[in-house]
Order: structure tokens, then sequence, then C-alpha cells
């Protein structure tokens, strides 16, 4: 029974594929502390929906891929499914409009870079350090 219940309920920590250190974001509080944070390292926020197969599929790939800087920057996701109210605000904060899967590069309190779908999967990180 218990294998079954695996199979039709994702755990938070599912959603983060392995390969970087991904931090969960859920709360508004976590948004100020990495605003704020954002002026000693870049900040990446990858907005995933756990219900669309593309942002999975982007999720993934981003995840492993290899060109990611060895040090500087900090990595969230957010649950656009178990947190829409936070993606909200988060859009209307950086006055980017909200997509899914979307990344969002910060630094000094300002978003630098950001990319949906597959343009993720281009953005070189390194630029950014």
């Amino acid at each position: 029974m218990k294998f079954l219940r695996s199979l039709f309920t994702k755990q938070e920590t599912d959603i983060a594929a392995p390969g970087l250190d991904w931090v969960h974001l859920t709360t508004e509080e976590q948004l100020s502390i990495l605003d704020d944070a954002s002026s000693l390292h870049p900040q990446l926020i990858f907005k995933h929906s756990t219900q669309c197969g593309i942002s999975g599929v982007v999720l993934r790939s981003f995840s492993t891929k290899a060109a990611h800087p060895d040090s500087g920057f900090n990595y969230f996701v957010l649950d656009l499914l178990a947190h829409r109210s936070l993606s909200n605000a988060i859009a209307e904060k950086y006055g980017i409009l909200h997509q899914s899967p979307q990344v969002l590069i910060i630094k000094n309190g300002m978003v630098v870079a950001h990319a949906s779908h597959h343009g993720i999967l281009e953005l070189d990180l390194n630029e950014f350090v």
C-alpha cells in the first residue's frame, strides 16, 4: 500500500532534480532574505509547475547541466501549484511577467536575466558570477 501512495503523492522533496543544492522557496520572508542576499551572491529562482511535463524536463536538464558555476549562486525552486501567490508576488516585485517554467537571476535586488521554457537551458550562469 505504501508503494501505491508513493506513486500518487508528490512530496516536496521530489520537486527538485539532483545535481544542484535546491532550497524550496515557500514564503515571502524567504523572498526578502533572498533579495538581501543578492547583494553578496547571485540568486536563482526556478518557477516549476509539478504538473507540466516540459517544466519537469527543463528542471532536470537544468539541474544536471555541466556549465553551472562551482560557487556563487544560491538556487531556489518554487512549486507553482503549491505557492501560486508567492509566484505572483515575485512577478509584481520584479516586474517580470509570470511564465512556467521560468528562471529569474537576481543581483543587487534586481532581475538581471530571466528565461522561460527551453530558453532556460541556454542561460550561461557564469556571466552573472
